[in-house]
């Protein structure tokens, strides 16, 4: 049986958040090690319980959380074989696109190995989604290998109709495990 494949799952400060928890579960049902960073933000609509439940992992949720083996979100980076971001906010775009290492999610991405994959999956309101700078932050990511999933059209937490909804978690974690060359379960 080959190697479990890494996954870096990172959560920022998004009313999607919630919706990470069931990311993290389809994940590690499929065979992945997840490792969930969440980001200041994102501990204001979820907490590291429920992932830590699902994953039997410590959540990093700092710069300076540590291990045995030395600090966190650098042996996150070393491992990954896929970092996915979701939900990504238009902040964290920016501070991924702008190489901002203010944080755990932003250390992980730029210590992240060159081989490991980037998949983010947004979650904003529409305005922000398309504003110039969002635009430009998107083009820069992709320019440097990073693949985006939605965000999808609906009803938006704002009350606004439109684009800016986390894209469906299934298509998310399905988008995933092919980056990793895994199958979804349909448990």
């Amino acid at each position: 049986m080959s190697e479990s494949k890494k996954v870096v799952l990172g959560v920022s400060g998004s009313i999607a958040a919630h919706k990470a928890i069931d990311l993290a579960s389809l994940l590690t049902k499929a065979g992945c090690v997840v490792d969930v960073v969440l980001t200041r933000d994102a501990k204001e609509f979820v907490k590291s319980l429920p992932f830590q439940t699902l994953t039997r992992r410590r959540v990093i949720t700092s710069l300076y959380d540590e291990e045995e083996t030395g600090v966190a979100h650098i042996r996150a980076a070393d491992e990954a074989d896929l970092l996915l971001i979701a939900p990504a906010t238009a902040n964290t775009l920016a501070k991924l696109a702008h190489g901002l290492a203010d944080d755990a999610l932003g250390c992980v991405a730029l210590a992240l190995r060159p081989e490991a994959k980037v998949l983010i999956a947004s979650a904003m309101n529409g305005s922000m989604w398309r504003h110039p700078a969002t635009v430009g932050n998107v083009a820069t990511l992709t320019k440097r290998g990073a693949e985006f999933v939605g965000p999808d059209e609906g009803l938006l937490s704002c009350g606004y109709d439109g684009i800016g909804r986390l894209w469906p978690v299934d298509g998310i974690a399905s988008r995933a495990l092919e980056l990793l060359g895994l199958e979804q379960s349909n448990d």
